[in-house]
């Protein structure tokens, strides 16, 4: 019985790896807030991509009572979060902030890796 050369091997991945999205201690703070304001506390925060502004996509984030088979769901800190079979490979690693700049202004930042640029306005993403 002879060993099989296996020198020219080449390992194919069977499944994407999907590590979903990640929030910083502020951005779940904030979200927090928000879902205790909203008064219920089965929300979850879903975030999605959609086609939009001149880049080709926009981020989708909202409150989200209805978990789809297809949505990977991820635990942060009691925070459900929640992004869409379609959505997931174009926000897969990208990390969620909320920053308050005072007079600048408030909100939510994902910083993207999957993304290859912004346009000028900063609202879409290619």
């Amino acid at each position: 019985m002879t060993t099989p050369d296996i020198s020219n091997r080449v390992d194919i991945p069977l499944a994407p790896k999907f590590d979903g999205v990640t929030l910083t201690s502020t951005a779940v703070a904030k979200v927090k807030t928000l879902i205790d304001a909203e008064g219920d506390p089965e929300l979850s925060l879903r975030i999605a991509v959609k086609r939009s502004g001149c880049s080709g996509y926009a981020y989708d984030m909202y409150f989200d009572t209805v978990v789809d088979p297809s949505d990977v769901v991820s635990e942060i800190e009691d925070v459900r979060v929640l992004v869409d079979g379609a959505s997931i490979e174009m926000v897969n690693g990208a990390i969620v902030d909320f920053k308050d700049d005072g007079l600048a202004g408030a909100g939510f930042s994902i910083d993207n890796p999957n993304s290859g640029g912004s346009c000028g306005c900063g609202k879409s993403f290619s």
